[in-house]
């Protein structure tokens, strides 16, 4: 089966100095030396001469309550093989759909100059277009370019893709359900892809795992979130999902387990058996137990289990479902083990045909898993499905891919080296989980200077007095190119009327322009018909909504800025002038329709007329009359 996943396993391991964080502080760059650190690109094969090596990563305990930035998660797991999420990067903001991935270290995007990159779905990062931006200079902690000038960074993946660029430091935006501010991250900048980088979809990687560079550690480090992340893949049917950085109050119900940071630096799980059907495979618990133990990897697409216990699970399975018809698989160049079910694609009723798999801790607990968590759909066969779970060769490590969490919440609790499990459906995970609720919200924003009326910035025009406004105009920028905007102008007015809970007809947009990737757009809110006029509380408590990030924007369009806004005073008898002139319109239309419908029975009653005057030859002679003689 070919694997579709980017955080697999090759036998290599790359020794890396940390890089050194840059904060600001006052005005002055800080340097932060760390200590070196092993990167490990990727899970060692049993000969490898570096499977010594380990990672112990610690970070302070935090216990003060921290805010998160909860993200969506797009695509699905088997028809793109990966889910991604949008981050925002620069200023002003550019976006990009990265690949999740717990397995990965580095956060990397395609640069401007990069020649060798892929047709992704967004454009390449432009860091001329950032004021913000700042590239990593050369320094004894990093490999440098040949001009000594800048830190680069490097990595390879098992299907033999790789990716390689320069690593810059800007602000990094999180979305519009964030709590978490937009925070400057260090972040690879592309020059090089090769493989499955090059040609998926997707712009690039979001590195969630253990080592100075993710972004997790960033983020840490700086005090920012609590050190824990959470992930919730959407199931077969129905794709997308959420994620989490930062803490939040679990489930009670959550089943934990303990996961070994100083044995590896991908996070592991201490597994010890398998149940099928809710018989113990019989195997020894020792056997998930070789080179990194079981690991949970996000970027791999499947799950890969020791040959010996590939062996078992498989025979239990097929013993369960003995009487169904085994079938080929999908690619012939791969042995698969597939099944047809019944003639329907409907999946929700694998669960009456296919056993239920349990994966049993050394606790004595177990993770439940349904039948999505070990199948997926026959490509070519209507109604067959075929086992997601394949022998690993001659590693004898377990790596459980995204297939086996699709639709469970997995808490990556770093801070307390646990990983908690809980089944839910996550495509509607904000309903059944108040992850929202969990902190207060940040406070207000002040609202942008008015620059275009400074009259309205004065003291005399504060909230409650009894300022009158006729138009508010709000120059915003959107992160998403303006050609792509275009089309979907009426859906955003639409979007706009409805966060503000005005009609859709006091909302309109105008002054599309482009702005690199971005769009500046003006958005009018006027009154509604039945009063000619905003108070002041209500004009500043729209700009004030817009100014606070409190206006929800479906994800298509991107994130959004307001750079400034005018509230226009009311022109006087305008609305009145209006009236009128509509008014008068309608009479004179009237008065002309019905002068033409006059004028056309006048018309036809005179023909009618005219026509009457003229008599038939024979109404005209008269009856002749006797000869009288003379």
């Amino acid at each position: 089966m070919a694997l579709a996943s980017i955080g697999a396993t090759v036998s290599l391991l790359i020794i890396y100095q940390s890089l050194p964080i840059y904060t600001h502080a006052a005005g002055e760059n800080i340097v932060l030396q760390s200590p070196p650190m092993v990167f490990p690109l990727f899970l060692s094969q049993p000969n490898s001469t570096s499977s010594s090596r380990s990672v112990s990563v610690h970070h302070r305990k935090l216990h003060k309550s921290l805010p998160h930035s909860r993200m969506r998660l797009y695509d699905d797991l088997l028809l793109n093989g990966y889910y991604t999420t949008r981050l925002w990067i620069g200023t002003p903001p550019q976006m990009f759909a990265l690949i999740v991935d717990s397995g990965s270290t580095v956060t990397y995007v395609p640069c401007a100059d990069c020649e060798q990159c892929g047709k992704h779905q967004d454009p390449k990062f432009q860091p001329e277009m950032s004021s913000t931006y700042q590239p990593v200079k050369c320094n004894m902690d990093c490999n440098c370019d040949d001009d000594k000038e800048q830190c680069l960074y490097e990595r390879e993946y098992a299907e033999h893709s790789s990716s390689k660029g320069v690593l810059g430091e800007d602000l990094i935006s999180f979305g519009n359900e964030s709590q978490l501010t937009p925070q400057r991250a260090v972040f690879g900048c592309e020059t090089v892809e090769t493989g499955d980088l090059y040609s998926q979809r997707a712009d690039g990687i979001i590195g969630l795992g253990q080592g100075d560079l993710s972004l997790v550690d960033q983020l840490v480090d700086k005090g920012l979130i609590s050190n824990s992340f959470a992930l919730c893949y959407g199931g077969m049917d129905l794709g997308g999902g959420s994620m989490v950085l930062g803490g939040f109050p679990y489930p009670s119900d959550m089943i934990f387990t303990d996961s070994d940071p100083d044995r590896s630096p991908y996070y592991n799980i201490d597994l010890t058996g398998i149940r099928v059907a809710g018989k113990q495979l019989s195997l020894s618990s020792g056997v998930f137990d070789g080179e990194h133990g079981a690991v949970l990897d996000s970027g791999t697409t499947y799950a890969y289990l020791p040959d010996a216990a590939f062996a078992a699970f498989e025979e239990a399975v097929m013993r369960e479902v003995s009487p169904l018809k085994q079938i080929d698989g999908p690619d012939p160049n791969f042995k698969d083990t597939c099944f047809h079910v019944a003639p329907s694609n409907d999946a929700s009723g694998l669960s009456k045909i296919f056993p239920s798999v349990e994966m049993v801790f050394k606790s004595g607990q177990s993770w439940l898993l349904s039948p999505e968590n070990y199948l997926f759909r026959h490509s070519k066969v209507h109604g067959a499905y075929c086992l997601g779970v394949f022998p690993n060769g001659k590693d004898h490590t377990t790596l459980l891919g995204g297939i086996v969490v699709r639709n469970t919440l997995v808490v990556y609790d770093r801070e307390n080296s646990k990983v908690g499990f809980w089944r839910t459906n996550c495509s509607e995970l904000s309903d059944r989980l108040p992850i929202d609720g969990a902190l207060p919200p940040p406070p207000p924003a002040k609202l942008p200077l008015n620059e275009s009326n400074p009259s309205l910035n004065t003291s005399s025009n504060l909230p409650g007095e009894k300022t009158q406004i006729g138009q508010i105009n709000l120059d915003i920028q959107l992160t998403v190119n303006s050609s792509y905007l275009k089309p979907r102008l009426e859906e955003l007015s639409k979007v706009f009327s409805k966060e503000l809970d005005i009609k859709p007809t006091q909302v309109y947009l105008s002054n599309l322009t482009s702005n690199g990737n971005n769009s500046l757009i003006r958005v009018v809110v006027i009154p509604t018909e039945s009063s000619s006029l905003f108070s002041n509380v209500t004009a500043t408590s729209i700009v004030s909504r817009f100014s606070n990030h409190q206006i929800k924007l479906p994800d298509i369009f991107g994130d959004y800025q307001l750079l400034t806004y005018k509230l226009e005073p009311p022109r006087k008898g305008t609305r009145w002038q209006v009236k009128n002139i509509i008014v008068v319109i309608a009479i004179v239309m009237v008065s002309v329709v019905v002068s033409l419908l006059a004028y056309g029975v006048w018309l036809m009653w005179k023909r009618k007329q005219t026509s009457n005057l003229y008599k038939p030859v024979d109404d005209a002679i008269v009856a002749e009359q006797e000869l009288q003689p003379l």
